[in-house]
């Protein structure tokens, strides 16, 4: 194949490993195709991905297990899905691999791809700053180039000598994509009920551990706030377990799935409990006030609380260097902890105005206002294959 042949159908590997990388890989894909739309794609994603046109190699639930605890049983499987990723790689000889978030995986098979010509992308940043700083320069061993999600991460791996790109966090692309009474409308909620947004997370491990206490804080909620809808929205996976789990709620929640519907949900809700992740700036950049709950199997977060470097773990509590979003972890995700902050969100109290204040300086720290994020990934990427390309055409000054 010819360099210009190349460059109007590339072939994209691309491989996210759970819900959040299939949206950045499923808008990643669209903003490529919307350049190229010759590309062909191939490799492992979600429904958000398959929506885009990849048949992907193997369900990509299988690698959505977090935590020592959680992978540990899963660990034999892990490592043939590894082999298997990269022994399609080389099988295909795509112009460029993307791997996106989940690092225990995607790094693995970077590793196995080092050397073989093919161009090597990861999308987010390993935390680096906040534990293991020592794997920034680990990686730069074998990736090309490095998509970073947040403004100060650059420096901490180019000093290692591996190009990396800010292009803003993906979620703010999401910002005023809700309908709030389409949302009220089709679920017969009246335009001055007040709703509180309750996210659990996306894993079975985080569900599971996260419910329990999200219900007792609902229940003793409902005393003072009797009005008020509860919406659950959740991700297909776990949409049966969470859908049992609150069927016997009070305020009668809804469970919601799907990108539009969850859209919609945030920009009806007065208020949100969820757990920790990208929701949260997902939360923020819809404007939505928030308080974070969270817990690990205990084995993990004793690993946690002796490798951690920060002392905050809400994205954008990081950017703006204060803790606007109040986070309750471990032993303090308790209903007596919750509550009279949640209260105060709910009662249009000052902690409300704050986070609402805060919300808008850390939206445009992290790209709103500016290109999509996935442009400048594209970008990135559609650039990486015309170098890649000219070399192996024996091209320069192209």
């Amino acid at each position: 194949m010819t360099r210009s042949e190349i460059l109007q159908s590339p072939k994209i590997m691309l491989v996210a490993g759970e819900a959040s990388g299939d949206q950045l890989g499923g808008r990643l894909m669209a903003a490529i195709r919307a350049r190229l739309p010759e590309a062909r794609f191939i490799g492992v994603g979600g429904p958000r991905m398959t929506g885009e046109g990849l048949n992907s190699l193997f369900p990509m639930d299988e690698m959505s297990v977090m935590g020592l605890a959680e992978v540990l049983p899963h660990i034999p499987h892990l490592l043939k899905r590894i082999r298997q990723t990269a022994e399609y790689a080389l099988e295909q000889q795509p112009d460029v691999v993307i791997t996106i978030d989940a690092p225990d995986f995607s790094f693995r098979v970077g590793k196995k791809l080092k050397g073989n010509g093919i161009p090597l992308v990861h999308y987010v940043a390993p935390s680096v700053w906040a534990w293991r700083p020592g794997r920034a320069k680990k990686i730069a061993g074998f990736l090309d180039h490095l998509l970073a999600l947040l403004p100060f991460e650059p420096p901490y791996f180019e000093r290692v000598g591996l190009p990396t790109t800010f292009i803003g966090h993906s979620a703010v692309e999401e910002r005023h994509g809700g309908d709030a009474a389409r949302f009220r409308d089709q679920h017969g909620i009246a335009p001055d009920c007040k709703i509180l947004t309750v996210l659990p997370g996306s894993r079975n491990s985080e569900v599971t551990r996260l419910l329990p206490v999200f219900r007792e804080v609902c229940e003793r909620l409902a005393g003072d706030f009797p009005d008020t809808r509860i919406v659950v929205p959740t991700v297909s996976k776990v949409a049966q377990v969470v859908s049992d789990a609150v069927s016997d709620w009070p305020l009668q929640p809804i469970v919601v799935t799907g990108d539009q519907d969850r859209r919609d949900a945030f920009a009806a809700s007065h208020a949100a409990l969820a757990a920790s992740g990208t929701v949260s700036l997902e939360l923020a950049i819809t404007g939505v006030p928030h308080v974070i709950g969270y817990k690990l199997s205990p084995i993990t977060a004793w690993i946690a609380r002796r490798l951690l470097r920060i002392d905050t773990v809400t994205i954008v509590n990081l950017v703006l260097g204060r803790k606007l979003v109040p986070e309750f972890l471990q032993q303090d995700c308790t209903p007596d902890r919750i509550i009279p902050v949640l209260k105060s969100l709910m009662a249009d109290g000052a902690g409300r105005t704050t986070q609402l204040d805060g919300f808008d300086a850390a939206t445009t720290m992290l790209g709103f206002g500016d290109r999509p994020p996935s442009e400048k990934a594209a970008d990135v990427i559609i650039e990486i294959i015309e170098k890649n390309s000219s070399a192996k055409a024996g091209i320069s000054g192209q």
